[in-house]
């Protein structure tokens, strides 16, 4: 696999006005391109400090050598550092100019404008990280909430690998047994239980089948799950909405149809990111503007992930509440029975029946939120996750394991059928295969290169 050594450098902190901003240099000769612009303020050389090492002084850059900064140098030696590389990081103030004037610098002494993802991409060559580790880094960066920071956290620090290495080694394991009774017939090598063989792939079997069925859940962490509140006028859609939110993100009033179109937010309820709509009341109407609203509504309706469908507890069940109840059939949504405060006149046990989650909430007060939560996280399946496990993050993750559990299958099938165990061999090879590629120790450079190409400069 290709791999540059010459030194790179990029702005690493974020293309944005900030206290600090740091330019990393990673490469052969990293710190004495460091050396050619950073003047330390007791004169020493960064060519000849140990690792992990920090120097006060200024930046100079331009044909006149002119003073661009102020900042502090950070030394770190091979291999001890992110990139396994020698690594200099430049830190000051974080006005983009100044940052690219830095950059400009450091680029005019000798380093070379790094690629995306590249100090990490380098980090994985160097062998400081396993490819899913490297994918992690990533997630990390987006992490929307505590759940999705833990799950990907718990990624950087291995424990995907640490699954998908514990699948491999029990199916390295038989695939030896099986290749040494092929291809040593004569020698004293136990005869093979073929009972023990397949309850071991299915075991592996199992362990991809668990993996690949939280992906979903996974992804709502990371990416949030488009969500849309609806209901009859007057329920208290936008009540919620601002509860939600923990703002007047919604006009309320008493008059109905006060929400015309569809207004919308991201929340954090629990760990999970909400993309969430206010819609208008569904009823119908003569007014032009609202009848708009109103489709828009429907609409969004067809399309949502996650459907908060509120009722008035006070009232009883209206025509519209039906109809709102017969469309929500297969759909996954959440019965939000509102106004709890005030007394019941719902048919609450028709309601129970009709949806596997429903809660009572006074979204005027907030009782009833933590219950909201976890009726959400049940059904999104997120209340299942350990991060600790390890889970698939990305669509190429996803895709390996799919394969490897596709090769497990085959050779389940193929041992159960009775046939030869060189066909069971193969599927099991091809098995492990996959599972290398999934941890990046088979992968290709185009495979790499994919996996990089969506990471951000300077990381």
């Amino acid at each position: 696999m290709e791999q540059r050594t010459s030194a790179i450098a990029a702005i690493s902190t974020a293309q944005a006005p900030g206290g600090i901003g740091v330019i990393r240099i990673s490469g052969t000769g990293a710190r004495q391109i460091a050396g050619r612009v950073f003047v330390s303020a007791r004169g020493q050389k960064i060519e000849e400090l140990p690792g992990y090492t920090a120097l006060y002084g200024w930046v100079y850059g331009g044909e006149e050598k002119e003073r661009i900064d102020e900042a502090v140098a950070t030394v770190f030696v091979a291999p001890h550092s992110y990139t396994g590389e020698d690594v200099v990081e430049l830190s000051c103030h974080g006005g983009l100019y100044l940052l690219r004037r830095v950059l400009d610098a450091v680029l005019a002494a000798g380093a070379t404008p790094a690629g995306p993802g590249e100090f990490t991409r380098r980090a994985f060559l160097n062998g400081k990280m396993d490819l899913t580790q490297a994918e992690s880094v990533m997630q990390l960066i987006g992490a929307q909430g505590g759940q999705a920071l833990r799950t990907a956290r718990a990624g950087r620090e291995g424990a995907l690998y640490r699954r998908i290495h514990a699948s491999r080694e029990k199916l390295l394991t038989i695939a030896a047994h099986l290749s040494a009774w092929a291809d040593y017939p004569e020698d004293d090598i136990p005869q093979l239980d073929e009972e023990s063989l397949l309850q071991s792939l299915r075991e592996v079997e199992t362990d991809l089948a668990r993996l690949l069925s939280q992906f979903d859940a996974g992804r709502v962490l990371r990416e949030g799950v488009d969500t849309v509140i609806v209901g009859r006028p007057n329920v208290g859609k936008s009540t919620l909405m601002n509860l939600l939110a923990g703002c007047e993100r919604s006009i309320v009033t008493e008059y109905a149809g006060t929400t015309r179109d569809i207004v919308e937010e991201t929340v954090l309820l629990g760990g999970v990111p909400l993309r969430l709509a206010d819609t208008a009341g569904l009823r119908e109407t003569e007014d032009p503007v609202e009848s708009i609203g109103v489709d828009r509504a429907k609409n969004r309706l067809n399309t949502a992930q996650l459907v908060l469908a509120v009722f008035d507890s006070s009232s009883p069940l209206t025509e519209q509440d039906h109809e709102l109840i017969t469309r929500l059939a297969g759909m996954p949504a959440v019965a939000i029975i509102n106004k709890s405060d005030l007394e019941s006149k719902i048919d609450n046990e028709y309601i129970n029946q009709l949806f596997q989650q429903y809660v009572y909430i006074s979204a005027k007060s907030g009782d009833g939120l933590t219950e909201l939560q976890q009726a959400v996280e049940t059904i999104l399946h997120t209340a299942d996750l350990n991060p600790s496990e390890g889970i698939l993050y990305t669509e190429r993750q996803r895709d390996t394991a799919r394969r490897a559990k596709e090769e497990l299958d085959e050779a389940i099938r193929a041992l159960a059928g009775g046939m030869t165990l060189d066909a069971v061999t193969v599927s099991v090879e091809g098995a492990v295969s996959a599972l290398l590629e999934l941890t990046g120790e088979r992968a290709t450079n185009e495979i790499v290169e994919t996996v990089f190409a969506h990471f951000c400069v300077g990381k």
